[in-house]
C-alpha cells in the first residue's frame, strides 16, 4: 500500500509539473491587446497521433493567449485518416479565423486539413488534393474507407463554403465533373486551377503576404514551440527508451516477485509502467482496450506465481497479453486493424519490446546471485540465517519437556497431538501408528514438535514372572 502511495504521488507530481510547465509558457505568450496576435503552427510531417497531438495543443495555447488569428504552414503529403479527422473537426470548430499556407504540397490527409481552414493560400508549384485513401504498402484502402473519406471530405467542403463535388473527386476517381476532371484520375489542384475553382483564394510567397492580402498589416505573431512537457513525452515515445523501460518494467515486478516485501523493485516497475503508458496514451495510441490487456497479463503472472506455482498455460498466456500489449500500443492500429501501420514501424515496435524483455532475461540469470549478494540489496533485505547450531532454536516452551508422560489427545500416524499435563502440544512418533489414550512419552525436542514413544505400561503377572 505505502510503495501504491509513493508511485501516485510521484505521479500527481509529474502531471502538476507539466501542467505548470505548459501554462507558463503559454502566460508568457498571452497578448497585451495593443496589436493582433498571429499564431503560427507547421504541418510539415506526415499526419499521426504525434501532429494530431501537437495541433491539439497548438490550439488550445492560441485559445488562452486569445490569438486573433492563426496560420498553418503546411507542406505534408497526407497520413493516418483518423488523426486527419481529429484535426480537420478542431478547426472547424474553432472559434477565430484559421487561414491556411500550402508551402508545397497538401496531399491526401493535408487536403482535408486544408478544405477545413476558412482560407487557402498556396505558393507557386504547390499542390492540393489526391486524397484517396492508401494502405501502408500504397495500395488503395478497402472502399469503406474511401466512402468514409468521400463523405467527411464533401461535409468538409461544404462546412467551407468549397464545392464539396469537387472535394469528393479528389477521393473518387470514378467522379468526373466536366472541365475539371476526367474518369480514372482523381482531382490534384496546382495554385493556379485551385484558385480558379475556388479551392485557394490567392498565390503568395510568404505568411506576411498571405497577412497582407488578408487585410492584416499591424500583428505580432507567435510561433508554436514544444513546450518542456511536450519534449519529455516525446522523449519516452523514442523507442529505444521504451524498450528500456519494458526490460524495467519486467525486471521489477519479477525482482519483487522474488523477494516479497522490499518494495524497491516494485516501485521501479510502477514508475517505469507510468513513463511508458502515459505518453503514448496522451498521443492517442495507446487505447483503453490495450492498456487493459496488458494488466491481465500481470495478472494472469500473479496468478502463476501466487495461485498455481510452476510456469503453465496462466504464465505463458500472461507473457504473451504483456509483451504483445506493449507492442499494440506503441502502434497506430484500430483493433487489430494494421491497414495503415507501415511494416517498419512494426518491426520497430516488436523489437524494442522483445529486447527490453530478453534484456531482463538476461539480467534474471546473469545479474540475480549477484545483487542478492551485493551491499545495497542485503541493506534492504534480510539475508541472514538463524541455524541451530549458532544456538537459535524455535522453542517457545519456558521449560524442557524431555521424559516427561501424558497420552495419545488423537491417532499419531505417525503425526497427530498429545497430552500432557493440561496442555496439547504437537507430536509425532518415529514412524509407528500410536491409538488415541495410549500412553507415550517424551524421547526428543524437535522445533515446535515433540517426538514421543508409546510407553508399554507393566501388568501384576510381568512383575511376578520378573521376580
Amino acid at each position: 500500500m505505502r510503495t501504491f502511495s509513493i508511485s501516485f504521488l510521484l505521479l500527481l507530481i509529474t502531471c502538476i509539473s507539466f501542467n505548470v510547465l505548459a501554462q507558463d509558457d503559454a502566460a508568457q505568450k498571452t497578448n497585451d491587446g495593443s496589436r493582433k496576435l498571429v499564431y503560427k503552427l507547421d504541418i510539415k510531417t506526415d499526419i499521426d497521433p504525434r501532429s494530431n497531438r501537437t495541433t491539439e495543443v497548438a490550439l488550445a495555447e492560441a485559445e488562452e493567449i486569445n490569438a486573433d488569428y492563426v496560420v498553418i504552414e503546411m507542406d505534408t503529403y497526407g497520413g493516418a485518416l483518423n488523426d486527419a479527422e481529429d484535426i480537420r473537426t478542431r478547426i472547424l470548430n474553432f472559434e477565430k479565423p484559421v487561414y491556411v499556407f500550402i508551402n508545397k504540397d497538401a496531399a491526401s490527409a493535408g487536403a482535408l486539413i486544408s478544405i477545413a481552414c476558412d482560407s487557402i493560400y498556396m505558393a507557386s508549384g504547390a499542390s492540393i488534393g489526391a486524397a484517396t485513401v492508401v494502405t501502408a504498402e500504397g495500395d488503395a484502402a478497402p472502399d469503406k474507407y474511401q466512402s468514409y473519406m468521400r463523405s467527411i471530405m464533401r461535409s468538409t467542403a461544404e462546412a467551407s463554403g468549397r464545392d464539396p463535388r469537387i472535394a469528393e473527386a479528389m477521393v473518387d476517381e470514378n467522379i468526373e465533373i466536366e472541365g475539371i476532371s476526367q474518369e480514372g484520375k482523381v482531382i490534384t489542384f496546382s495554385t493556379s486551377e485551385a484558385i480558379e475553382h475556388g479551392f485557394c483564394e490567392a498565390q503568395v510567397s510568404s505568411i506576411d503576404e498571405l497577412l497582407a492580402r488578408s487585410g492584416v498589416t499591424d500583428y505580432e505573431m507567435v510561433t508554436y514551440e514544444t513546450a518542456v512537457s511536450e519534449q519529455i513525452i516525446n522523449f519516452f515515445l523514442n523507442p529505444f527508451v521504451s524498450g528500456i523501460l519494458v526490460l524495467v518494467i519486467m525486471g521489477g515486478i519479477y525482482f519483487e516477485l522474488q523477494t516479497p516485501g522490499v518494495g524497491f523493485p516494485l516501485l521501479a516497475a510502477i514508475i517505469a509502467i507510468i513513463c511508458y503508458l502515459t505518453p503514448y496514451y496522451m498521443n492517442g495510441l495507446a487505447e483503453n482496450w490495450e492498456i487493459a490487456v496488458f494488466f491481465a497479463g500481470l495478472v494472469l503472472l500473479a496468478v502463476e506465481v501466487f495461485v498455481i506455482p510452476g510456469f503453465g498455460v496462466a504464465g505463458i498466456l500472461g507473457l504473451i497479453l504483456s509483451i504483445g500489449s506493449l507492442v499494440l500500443i506503441m502502434l497506430n492500429n484500430v483493433y487489430f486493424d494494421f491497414s495503415f501501420v507501415k511494416m517498419d514501424d512494426a518491426l520497430i515496435a516488436t523489437a524494442a519490446a522483445t529486447a527490453g524483455f530478453m534484456g531482463s532475461m538476461v539480467i534474471f540469470i546473469a545479474g540475480s546471485s549477484r545483487i542478492a549478494n551485493s551491499k545495497a540489496f542485503q541493506r534492504i533485505s534480510l539475508t541472514d540465517t538463524m541455524d541451530k547450531d549458532a544456538g537459535y532454536t524455535a522453542n517457545v516452551r519456558k521449560e524442557s519437556m524431555m521424559g516427561k508422560k501424558g497420552t495419545a489427545y488423537t491417532i499419531l500416524r505417525p503425526s497427530g497431538k498429545v497430552l500432557i499435563g493440561e496442555e496439547i502440544h504437537d507430536a509425532y512418533t518415529r514412524g509407528n501408528y500410536i491409538e488415541q489414550g495410549t500412553p507415550v512419552e517424551v524421547i526428543s525436542e524437535e522445533g515446535t514438535s515433540l517426538k514421543v514413544r508409546q510407553v508399554i505400561e507393566e501388568t501384576p503377572q510381568d512383575a511376578g514372572e520378573e521376580a
